[in-house]
């Protein structure tokens, strides 16, 4: 049966993430992503994905960055809009 462009196609969702994928999401060098998954009790662990590789469920990732808490440190002066 052939599909018409006018079908709907959803979208999957990436359920996994790297460690390469992982840093980028929350914006963080991946030895930092190292640093939290061994220090920090609140990072979510990575999650084996095959017999050799581990990747991190991208949803608890999100939750994490999500439950951060809000920083009181302005940005600094040479970031603002400029007229």
């Amino acid at each position: 049966m052939a599909r018409s462009t006018g079908q709907f196609q959803p979208q999957l969702a990436t359920i996994y993430a790297r460690l390469p994928r992982a840093a980028a999401l929350l914006d963080v060098s991946e030895s930092t992503i190292q640093k939290l998954t061994r220090e920090d009790k609140t990072f979510p662990k990575p999650r084996k994905i095959g017999e050799r590789s581990t990747g991190w469920l991208v949803r608890e990732l999100m939750e994490w960055a999500e439950n951060r808490p809000v920083s009181d440190i302005p940005p600094p002066a040479n970031t603002a809009r400029q007229a």
